[in-house]
């Protein structure tokens, strides 16, 4: 004897018919689509939600690294500033398109024109500190540090000639 099918049975058993039988493959068929349907979607969401998890996270990390960063310039420039008394040489320097002016003693004012210290945006004002600090800021974040005169040779070019006619470096504009 041939082994029937469960369905076989109940049909010949006369616990169903034909319609319900069909009906019954139909919506089997429907339930398995849709499962398969289901999981995609849920594959899909998952997927989904760990990309933005991922983009969330680097960019926390980018934010966090940026803080690090100014709170490492703001560190350096709070230990090396130099201590600014009320100078009274007026110092005028350029921050982007804007004319800004600072009073420095003559000392700081020779340095400054030599290259030895450096000017650097502090908080809402500017201060004035060494060059080698500078060059570490700088490397941090180019927009803190203002200005900062490379170091000049004072040796003139063999074929200069205007080498015997000497600027005055006590000019101030």
């Amino acid at each position: 004897m041939a082994k029937l099918t469960l369905q076989e049975q109940m049909l010949k058993a006369g616990l169903v018919n034909e319609k319900k039988l069909k009906k019954a493959k139909k919506g089997s068929k429907k339930s398995r689509v849709q499962a398969r349907e289901v999981k995609a979607a849920v594959e899909e969401n998952k997927r989904l939600q760990q990309e933005r998890d991922k983009a969330l996270s680097s960019e926390q990390k980018e934010q966090r690294l940026t803080k690090e960063i100014q709170a490492q310039i703001k560190q350096l420039i709070e230990m090396n500033k130099l201590d600014q008394k009320d100078g009274d040489i007026k110092y005028n320097f350029t921050d982007g398109t804007l004319v800004k002016s600072l009073y420095v003693e003559p000392l700081i004012r020779e340095q400054l024109i030599k290259g030895i210290v450096a000017i650097a945006r502090y908080e809402e004002t500017y201060v004035v500190i060494p060059s080698s600090v500078a060059n570490k800021i700088a490397l941090r974040d180019e927009n803190t540090v203002i200005e900062q005169q490379a170091p000049a040779e004072d040796v003139p070019a063999e074929d200069d000639p205007y080498a015997d006619f000497v600027v005055p470096d006590d000019l101030m504009w």
